[in-house]
């Protein structure tokens, strides 16, 4: 069960996170099985987890520690059509290096990183990329203007764990339908390819 307080506040991404930084700048190469480096196009455009579709690994034998992601490292991207893409990291994920065009947030341990990463799901949010990415050239936003985001969220650490929560599980749930839709979909384009066929045969004959 959630419970709302009226103790909300109005803070900044700098508040509840420190350490923001540029990923890593190296070449990928093919997934060695383990390391994984992860990338815009890496992070589903709906569910904003890890794709699995395409992984590849950092093509460097030593690495900084610092761009191991670990648990409530928020991602967002810096630049182009993607610009204002978040990724919260799930140690499900495993090892996984962030590249050059994303920046690392760590929120502190005395806010719940669920919160915080629906926060970059609101309609607020994505008016605040919108602005603030506007350029002469391409899209970006760098590490001091979402350092500068501002938001409300309640001052209580159970309360926003208590709705992190809640909107995760909901996120889940969406991200399982879409799951079945896209197979439903896949199945419904070949039945009628079958379908097709079969017409196809009977006019020959």
């Amino acid at each position: 069960m959630v419970y709302l307080t009226i103790a909300w506040e109005q803070r900044k991404l700098t508040d509840v996170a420190s350490k923001f930084m540029y990923g890593l700048n190296v070449a990928s190469k093919y997934y060695d099985g383990t390391n994984k480096y992860l990338r815009i196009t890496d992070i589903d455009d709906l569910s904003h987890n890890l794709s699995n579709k395409k992984l590849t690994s950092p093509d460097s034998k030593d690495i900084d520690e610092s761009y191991l992601l670990k648990q409530n490292d928020l991602l967002f991207a810096r630049t182009g059509a993607s610009v204002g893409k978040t990724y919260l990291y799930k140690s499900s994920d495993g090892i996984v290096y962030f590249a050059g065009y994303l920046i690392k947030a760590s929120i502190l341990d005395n806010f719940d990183s669920k919160f915080i990463f629906n926060i970059t799901l609101t309609t607020k949010y994505n008016n605040f990329v919108k602005v603030t990415s506007q350029r002469s050239g391409q899209p970006r936003i760098n590490a001091k203007e979402y350092s500068n985001y501002k938001f409300k969220m309640p001052n209580s650490l159970k309360e926003q764990k208590s709705i992190g929560y809640l909107l995760n599980l909901i996120d889940d749930l969406v991200a399982l339908y879409q799951e079945q839709l896209h197979f439903y979909e896949k199945l419904k384009k070949h039945f009628f390819k079958i379908c097709l066929q079969i017409l196809t045969g009977v006019n020959q004959l």
